[in-house]
């Protein structure tokens, strides 16, 4: 099914590479669509809800979730791919999935069992989420995974190290892992997906930060990106600097400060999909350097923001007096199960007890500390342990 008014350099779905077990088409939906549908239907998707983005999941009903965060990143990355002419599902569909393989507790889960497994290989979330889509989920009765396009596989694997890529490549020749390999891009919706999701985190950080109290308005105020609209609103609407309307400033704010980044991606990326003279996704794979991009100003303004973050909210005492209580869930549980593989779910315990080595046991064991949710995890350590780490 071929779509209207997509950009010579635009994934068509009426040219995808396919999906690696055949399909019949759908009647009614292109197969990006259908990818979309697909996440969307899953069960790690649904976990989603209830896995950390900064605080963890009790800690409030209006903080973030993955969930939560693969919808604004969905919703940003819609709003940039429309104007520069891309393939506004396909890249719906990335952003739906690329936090799919995401541990609980957030990067804290993720670094603890990357040491967990680092013995056999390692733990890559993004690598991780390729592994949900194309083994974990169990659906259909013909294959295993969710048998989705390579567009939509290729923009899931974000980062891939050279080992695991060289595996990858040795099962699949050709396939996601071969730009790794050889040095070359992604598709223009893939690099779009990765800016939207940075755009996404650092903004609704800022909200999640101050509405939990480890930062202030004053500690912002040093951030120029922030700084600057905050300053702006209150200009057109000085009543919102009455304490009763701190929530209204603060959202404006936001809103302000995701349009500025939105239209400097959408005027960037023209005009360096111009000078690069690309007209065909080919050529956009065999380009040297990213073509989707923020201006160096803005770059420089993004980064400027993520540095604050990192310092203020991510390394502040209280988020990490939680993910060291969280990291020793993660920690215990990994061990626990590989000891004693039949305390998992019984598909999960089969699997284990199948495999005919140490480093598959181990990865069963690490599919399944990463497809729980936070709360499950707590309850899981609770039972097996007896200790109560997180409230």
């Amino acid at each position: 099914m071929a779509m209207q008014g997509l950009a010579p350099w635009a994934c068509d779905p009426a040219q995808t590479r396919g999906r690696r077990f055949a399909e019949a088409p759908a009647p009614t939906r292109s197969d990006h669509q259908r990818d979309r549908d697909r996440i969307v239907h899953s069960s790690a998707f649904r976990r989603l809800v209830y896995k950390t983005q900064v605080f963890l999941n009790h800690e409030g009903d209006l903080f973030r979730t993955r969930l939560t965060h693969s919808l604004e990143v969905a919703q940003l990355g819609r709003s940039i791919a429309r104007p520069l002419g891309l393939n506004e599902d396909l890249v719906e569909a990335i952003c739906l999935a690329h936090d799919l393989g995401h541990t609980p507790f957030g990067h804290a889960g993720q670094d603890m069992l990357n040491a967990c497994m680092r013995p056999w290989g390692g733990f890559e979330h993004n690598l991780q989420s390729l592994r949900v889509v194309d083994q974990l989920e169990e659906r259909y009765p013909g294959f295993d995974g969710l048998n989705l396009s390579f567009e939509t596989r290729e923009g899931i694997l974000k980062h891939c190290s050279k080992a695991n890529a060289e595996k990858l490549e040795a099962q699949e020749p050709g396939g996601v892992a071969h730009r790794f390999l050889h040095g070359a891009q992604p598709s223009l919706e893939a690099q779009l997906c990765n800016l939207a999701d940075a755009i996404a985190y650092n903004a609704h950080d800022v909200d999640d930060g101050l509405r939990s109290g480890y930062i202030s308005w004053e500690q912002l105020l040093s951030v120029p990106l922030v700084a600057q609209h905050h300053d702006q609103v209150l200009a057109e609407y000085p009543a919102l600097a009455e304490p009763d309307q701190q929530r209204r400033l603060l959202y404006d704010t936001i809103r302000r400060m995701l349009s500025e980044q939105v239209y400097d991606v959408i005027a960037t990326t023209q005009a360096r999909v111009k000078a690069a003279g690309v007209g065909s996704v080919e050529a956009v794979r065999r380009h040297p350097e990213r073509l989707v991009a923020f201006s160096d100003d803005m770059a420089g303004k993004s980064q400027a923001l993520k540095q604050f973050l990192f310092r203020n909210l991510y390394r502040h005492a209280e988020v990490t007096q939680t993910m060291d209580h969280a990291q020793t869930v993660v920690q215990e549980l990994f061990t626990l199960y590989l000891e004693q593989p039949q305390e998992m779910k019984p598909r999960h315990a089969a699997r284990a007890q199948a495999a005919d080595t140490q480093a598959g046991r181990a990865r069963a064991v690490a599919d399944f500390v990463a497809g729980m949710t936070d709360r499950y995890a707590a309850r899981e350590h609770e039972r097996l342990t007896g200790k109560r780490l997180l409230a």
